[in-house]
């Protein structure tokens, strides 16, 4: 389908970062699979070339672009199936946080080096036993003068083991009544005492990308380190996880489109009994299913990017972008492998490292039986 979100601009942000793509994260692919996380100096080239935090302004060091050339970035990336380099997640979902709650000073000494490349961010939300219930979190953070004291464990944590600074859920309240009330935002310098790298864990997909535990102990965080106020950390997260939900929709659309795109190039080549695979039925049929569902997925996503960009509030459609775009993409990349063959399970093979990254994207950012809640009582049900 012809696109109409983006301009000349967009275009041209798009062959450069392609080129970047083509020089700087293809030849490492595999070495960073084997590493299990990817090397800091593309995150350093990455933000010199101005790759980084696109949309954000030139006064904090970026270069002034907007939220389309984010989404540039998601859906290059996924066209070469790199599930480890995770710039949305720094540029589109951690950085927001520090941009839109974060003091003055706080913009000036983070922003400026979070669109570097310098420093790496990293969101802390998950905590062992927790899952998707935020008010059940155990991390605390007492306050003591013009500093708090934070303890506890997170896990899960993407850029775990390379970032620089975090943005963590913490504990600043006991009231059983409110247990959302309780929760707050605190901005975590990664060189504090008290903040240890815990296990680098061991995923069935994405394994270049560095997945990792953070133990808090005693670790004391300036008072000016608080995002937004205190007790206000789980409305700060409602608010920008509608971003969170609609970027990891972006990645999965793109995702599938390629899956797609590259399946059906495989099976025109691929010959069995005789002639290619393409010409049997059954494959016509599940590549013209596969195609509806990326199609009808486009035209949904393209117009919520328009709408989320003109600044909507749309908890409910992003939600339901999540909950589409990561179902239809497990669909798709299924379907994909088993036109595949043999082949299809073969790691050397892009469609089977999609295979196994696509499945968590039904579990992250909220599981997909999250979205449904939120669906429903947006519904008013």
């Amino acid at each position: 389908m012809r696109r109409r979100i983006f301009d000349d601009h967009h275009d041209l942000f798009r062959q450069a970062f392609a080129q970047f793509i083509q020089r700087e994260v293809v030849p490492n692919q595999e070495r960073w699979m084997e590493q299990g996380q990817v090397d800091r100096e593309v995150w350093e080239k990455a933000g010199e070339a101005g790759f980084l935090c696109p949309w954000l302004a030139e006064e904090y060091g970026g270069p002034g672009g907007d939220f389309f050339h984010s989404c540039i970035v998601m859906e290059e990336l996924a066209k070469v199936y790199e599930s480890g380099f995770v710039a949305s997640l720094h540029s589109d979902i951690v950085v927001p946080y520090i941009h839109a709650f974060g003091s003055e000073d706080l913009k000036r000494q983070w922003l400026p080096k979070c669109a570097a490349g310098s420093a790496i961010s990293a969101i802390a939300m998950t905590e062992p036993n927790t899952g998707s219930d935020l008010a059940g979190i155990r991390t605390t953070a007492r306050r003591e003068g013009d500093e708090y004291v934070v303890n506890g464990s997170k896990t899960f944590i993407s850029n775990g083991q390379i970032c620089d600074v975090v943005v963590a859920a913490v504990k600043t309240g006991d009231d059983p009544d409110k247990p959302h009330g309780n929760i707050s935002l605190l901005l975590i310098d990664a060189a504090s005492p008290g903040f240890t790298r815990g296990r680098k864990l061991r995923k069935v997909g994405m394994a270049s990308q560095d997945t990792s535990e953070l133990h808090f102990d005693d670790l004391r965080v300036p008072a000016g380190n608080l995002l937004g106020s205190e007790g206000s950390g789980f409305m700060l997260m409602m608010r920008k996880l509608q971003q969170e939900r609609l970027a990891l929709a972006v990645s999965a659309q793109a995702s599938a489109e390629q899956v797609l795109r590259d399946t059906v190039a495989y099976t025109k080549d691929r010959r069995a009994f005789g002639r290619p695979v393409s010409t049997f039925q059954n494959t016509r049929f599940k590549l013209a299913e596969c195609a509806t569902r990326v199609e009808v997925g486009r035209h949904f996503l393209d117009q919520l990017l328009v709408r989320h960009a003109a600044g909507e509030y749309l908890v409910k459609e992003c939600s339901m972008a999540k909950l589409f775009q990561s179902e239809m993409l497990c669909q798709v990349v299924d379907e994909c492998v088993q036109l595949h063959g043999g082949y299809g399970y073969m790691l050397e093979y892009p469609v089977a490292r999609a295979y196994v990254d696509a499945r968590v994207s039904r579990i992250y950012a909220g599981t997909n039986e999250i979205m449904k809640i939120i669906i429903a009582k947006q519904m008013g049900l």
